[in-house]
């Protein structure tokens, strides 16, 4: 990180609690209204991000709309995401899942799969319920 003004270190806090979700800039600006900072800060500060390899933009489920995740934890880096087309929830797949489904695809294509940054679309169990 090139510095870390207070705006970026409340966004990555932000960020970093909501690791499990694909957030739109609305939504991020919703959670740090109390902050005052700018939509065009929080842009400003999501596109620096975005370069440090902290963030990834990713289409929203249903939507014309573009979200960002946070993937700067080890847990994203060692985890495949498995995210819900209905809610828009991501979610971890286990480590021993994720490791297994990696060697296969390597095993049968030699195809390295960046775990970070690969995402596997579908329903999640609740929206699945209704």
């Amino acid at each position: 990180m090139r510095y870390a003004t207070k705006q970026r270190k409340l966004l990555l806090d932000v960020l970093e609690a909501h690791h499990d979700e694909t957030l739109s800039v609305a939504e991020i600006c919703s959670l740090v209204a109390s902050e005052e900072i700018s939509p065009s800060a929080i842009y400003r500060n999501l596109s620096e991000l975005e370069k440090q390899g902290l963030v990834k933009r990713v289409p929203l489920p249903l939507s014309q709309k573009t979200g960002f995740r946070y993937v700067g934890s080890n847990q994203c880096r060692e985890h495949l995401h498995l995210e819900c087309t209905m809610c828009g929830r991501t979610f971890h797949l286990p480590t021993p899942a994720t490791s297994q489904l990696i060697e296969n695809v390597r095993q049968n294509s030699g195809f390295k799969i960046d775990s970070a940054n690969t995402v596997l679309t579908g329903v999640c169990p609740d929206c699945e319920k209704h």
